[in-house]
């Protein structure tokens, strides 16, 4: 046990799992070996493992603090918000002034929407004097201060975080993300200067490129912009490999087995509520603005890019080879009452996140696109808007984006161009397969003449004109993305054209867009 915990200290993984399977071999009810197990499953994110590993520790000792606790992250970075919120709401009722905890309860409560209470727990912390010179919490508590829309409030947390710790990249890119921002020639001069240091860490290198790409953008600066987004994305690309193959492979799978009769023959299936309207796309595509429209309605609720649509997806594939051959022939093998209950698990999984009670929803998962059959399955009542933007326009604002978490594809201007066309040819077929099932805006006619498109927008979801919808500038609620800055001010068509500063660089885009580039309508 000994030595098992110590190679899961060290992080030497390929050590301690085999003694720690060797231990529950002997021991199969050893409960801190299947919590160590599964805090290894955690750090590979093998996370429904890890919750399994957890829940079977709990029901041995249910009192096992630690194995709660990892139980409520391993709940949390599943999107499982709510049992992760029980979890850590127990721990804290046995220890009230555990900080590890209340930080937590903060990360969860952003991750479910309740924003002003993470704020909350965030300032408790903070009140600490430890806690009040730890430069992560101050960024983590800048971002919920984003999403609710308290910018200067979010700028003066994350000006402390990089007076507490200049080199800590990720809290200058969060001043670069706020897309609003801009940085003082001081502060570019800072970050030069950590980037010349010895020993900074690749996170915090990566970052600062990212964060010195938008700065020397801003100035005019192409050249010296491009050179510090192309970097960031080289090493960001180290650290998340893509296949660009396996995603056009899955796209032919479905192109070549989904037709008209296949789903005429699944009619009928699913569950039949009309509540939900899925914003699909890529990212940087204008679809926060359109959810920004639509949750701007008094019928519909604005929620989050929820996991639940690509969380089933992703099980469905596990009973597989892992091939899209595999995925499509395990997907169309679904009879009625399995889409069904899958269609009834989305609601059920979703509904934490609708706060107001209004009768529609919003899910803005952009890489739902790859999924519009399977909504449609177990759907067949929901709206799909998708959200499309100029190509190149698009492109590099996903090129010199870093995003949380996942768009593996997005750190290569090959591999975007690739993803981009791949999206076309899939939306193209559904158009094909399913007439009007899907409606589509383009960003640059929604721009050019916006009362024209969200009227039709709202008439394609079945939504009455509201005027407010007009005004969503003006709508107070929490925004999660980017572009949260950006849809808290009219519509402007100032990234329309962005492409052109970077297009002595853009070759490899251009190339990969092929026709998705040559035939773009608007």
């Amino acid at each position: 046990m000994r030595e098992a915990a110590m190679a899961l200290a060290s992080n030497r993984l390929e050590d301690a799992e085999p003694r720690l399977r060797a231990i529950l071999r002997a021991r199969p009810t050893e409960v801190a070996a299947i919590r160590m197990l599964a805090e290894l499953a955690i750090r590979i994110e093998r996370l429904a493992d890890a919750e399994a590993l957890l829940d079977r520790a709990l029901e041995l000792a249910p009192g096992f603090a630690a194995a709660r606790f990892n139980r409520a992250v391993a709940r949390h970075r599943r999107g499982r918000a709510a049992p992760a919120l029980e979890d850590i709401d127990l721990l804290l009722a046995a220890t009230p002034d555990d900080l590890g905890y209340r930080v937590t309860r903060a990360a969860i409560l952003s991750r479910a929407g309740d924003y002003e209470a993470a704020i909350a727990d965030y300032d408790a912390v903070l009140a600490h004097d430890g806690p009040n010179r730890d430069a992560r919490l101050w960024m983590s508590r800048g971002h919920a201060l984003k999403t609710v829309g308290r910018r200067d409030d979010c700028v003066g947390a994350y000006r402390q975080a990089v007076a507490l710790a200049p080199s800590l990249g990720e809290a200058w890119w969060s001043l670069a993300n706020l897309k609003t921002f801009r940085f003082a020639a001081e502060d570019l001069s800072r970050m030069e200067a950590a980037l010349a240091q010895d020993g900074l860490s690749a996170d915090d290198r990566m970052h600062l490129h990212f964060a010195l790409g938008r700065g020397r953008e801003i100035e005019g600066r192409a050249q010296d912009a491009f050179a510090h987004y192309a970097r960031a994305n080289e090493m960001r690309r180290e650290s998340l490999p893509y296949d660009a193959d396996a995603t056009t492979m899955h796209v032919d799978a479905l192109r070549r087995h989904v037709d008209r009769s296949v789903l005429a023959d699944r009619q009928g299936g699913g569950d039949p509520s009309p509540d939900p309207i899925f914003i699909v796309g890529l990212p940087r595509s204008g679809s926060t603005l359109l959810e920004q429209i639509l949750a701007s309605h008094p019928d519909v609720e604005g929620t989050m890019e929820l996991a639940d649509i690509t969380t089933m997806a992703a099980e469905i594939e596990a009973r597989t080879d892992g091939s899209g051959e595999a995925y499509v022939r395990a997907l169309l093998a679904l009879d009625a009452d399995a889409l069904a209950e899958l269609g009834r698990r989305y609601l059920d999984g979703t509904r934490i996140h609708r706060r107001r009670g209004a009768a529609r929803f919003i899910d803005k998962m952009p890489n739902n696109w790859m999924h519009v059959l399977l909504i449609h399955l177990i759907l067949p009542n929901a709206r799909i808007v998708d959200a499309r933007r100029h190509p190149l326009d698009c492109g590099v604002s996903c090129f010199v984006q870093h995003f949380a978490r996942g768009q593996p594809f997005a750190y290569g201007l090959t591999d975007i161009g690739r993803y981009y066309a791949d999206y076309v040819r899939l939306m193209a077929h559904v158009d094909e397969v399913l007439p009007g099932r899907v409606w589509r805006v383009f960003h640059e006619r929604l721009v050019a003449d916006p009362e024209r498109e969200i009227r039709a927008l709202l008439e394609a979801c079945g939504l009455p004109f509201d005027p407010a919808c007009l005004d969503f500038h003006r709508n107070p609620r929490p925004v999660r993305t980017a572009s949260a800055d950006q849809v808290r001010r009219p519509i402007s068509s100032d990234g329309i054209g962005r492409w052109r500063m970077f297009e002595p660089w853009l070759e490899p885009l251009r190339e990969s867009l092929g026709e998705a580039l040559t035939d773009y309508p608007a």
